[in-house]
């Protein structure tokens, strides 16, 4: 039975389920990978990333990859009746998105003998599993976080890949993005992705309960983007871990990316609307009208330098710390007081790491409108956080060469420093203890 392997989130050879079975009953596999559409609508850095996502499965794959652009329902249709494959095989999507791809594509093949084959997740637990006794959505952490537990116990799979038929693909239909960036500078792919988890669990894991929060130093795991483009799957990861307090905590923040998967699965809308519909009615700015401070925030030049160090590395590198990330949010809802898509579509449009639950729902969880949601009151001071997170002040003058020239802390508040700002570093553009009275104004208004 000729099968085309349609990879799509799940960039990886081992421990994929979906693929697994196409190599399992099938008399040969054609591995074809589809282009997004709103690959042009990224910036440069996420596109470099994809490229290079995918140029790495190319490598690895004994014969190559068919690569297409388009829509998927599309050109996958059209590459099935040009091979003679009687079936597409792939993972199953539960964002709003893939939802969408998936539904489309088995529309088309409705009644032409090809089928479409959707197996396992991107997940440990898939989306919509975890359910309340009486058979609702969670929508708290904790309680979600118990009973996922229960399900989280399925094995890593294994794939003989040397003896899987595999076709070669067509080289005169791949397509290749045109991008400005040199894809192989971007490290990717399924090999890189089992090292970082290695080198992780042997210098890091351990210390992970405490280093997590701080972008001053690599006490993170690394393995963001590569469990956004799945080049390594969950499971593989926590069938490898123990239950030390690092490993623990490393554990529930896995179970965080499938809760949020899991709240978009049940609430689509969710992608780009409110969860807690009341926060529509809050006053927001006119980003037009407030055009200068909302570019101040994504160049990175507000005059609070927890702020723009995080904006720059974002800008620079397509990717952002996680505690900074909960900073800068908070500071473009409750400080420059715009409503959360626009951050969130910020993030969108550059994080290599780009998650389309994790994104939207961390987004709402500090802008205080989201499930399990922290309040929308609790403002963070940018000053405070900075001081806290990068003692030393290590990540600010690693992203803002304009502060590089002052020591320890100071950097903080350049203000009280009478070398501050001779580097040309631009003072803040608003008094944070005025605009977080002023949020908490405006949730009042809703509140009666």
């Amino acid at each position: 039975m000729k099968t085309i392997f349609w990879f799509r989130r799940d960039r990886r050879l081992q421990d994929n389920q979906a693929l697994k079975f196409a190599a399992d009953t099938s008399s040969s596999v054609l591995p074809v990978f589809v282009y997004p559409a709103a690959v042009t609508d990224m910036s440069e850095r996420r596109r470099g990333s994809i490229e290079a996502s995918v140029q790495a499965l190319a490598r690895s794959l004994p014969r190559g990859l068919q690569v297409l652009s388009g829509e998927p329902s599309v050109v996958l249709k059209a590459l099935a009746n040009q091979v003679a494959a009687v079936r597409i095989i792939a993972t199953k999507s539960f964002d709003p998105e893939g939802i969408r791809q998936q539904e489309q594509v088995s529309s088309v093949l409705e009644g032409t003998g090809i089928e479409l084959v959707l197996l396992g997740s991107y997940y440990q637990v898939e989306p919509g599993t975890v359910l309340k006794d009486d058979g609702t959505a969670l929508r708290v952490y904790t309680p979600f976080f118990r009973r996922w537990q229960s399900f989280a116990s399925e094995k890593p799979c294994s794939i003989d890949i040397a003896a899987v038929k595999w076709e070669t693909p067509d080289s005169e239909r791949q397509f290749h993005v045109a991008i400005d960036t040199q894809a192989e500078q971007i490290k990717a792919g399924e090999q890189f992705a089992l090292e970082t988890w290695r080198r992780f669990k042997k210098q890091r894991i351990m210390d992970y309960s405490e280093n997590r929060n701080r972008p001053d130093f690599n006490g993170t795991s690394n393995l963001s983007h590569a469990l956004a483009h799945g080049e390594i799957h969950p499971r593989t990861l926590l069938a490898d871990i123990g239950n030390s307090p690092g490993e623990e905590v490393f554990r529930k923040e896995i179970a965080w990316r499938e809760f949020y998967a899991d709240v978009l699965f049940h609430n689509p809308h969710t992608f780009e609307k409110y969860y807690e519909k009341r926060f529509e009615q809050l006053r927001y700015d006119d980003p037009n009208e407030f055009a200068e401070k909302l570019a101040a925030w994504k160049t990175g030049n507000t005059g609070y330098p927890i702020i723009d160090a995080a904006m720059r590395q974002l800008v620079q590198t397509g990717w952002m710390h996680n505690r900074s990330r909960m900073i800068v949010a908070s500071f473009l809802v409750k400080d420059l007081h715009f409503e959360w898509q626009i951050g969130a579509r910020f993030f969108e449009h550059h994080l290599t790491d780009f998650d389309p639950a994790s994104n939207s729902h961390g987004w709402q969880w500090t802008a205080g409108c989201g499930t399990d949601a922290s309040p929308f009151y609790r403002v963070f001071n940018p000053i405070l956080q900075g001081h806290k997170f990068d003692p030393n002040g290590d990540y600010v003058r690693a992203w803002i060469p304009e502060l590089a020239h002052l020591t320890g802390a100071s950097v903080h508040e350049p203000w009280n420093d009478i070398a501050g700002y001779e580097q040309g570093y631009a003072p803040p553009i608003l008094d944070h203890a005025q605009e977080r009275d002023e949020a908490l104004r405006r949730l009042e208004e809703i509140k009666r």
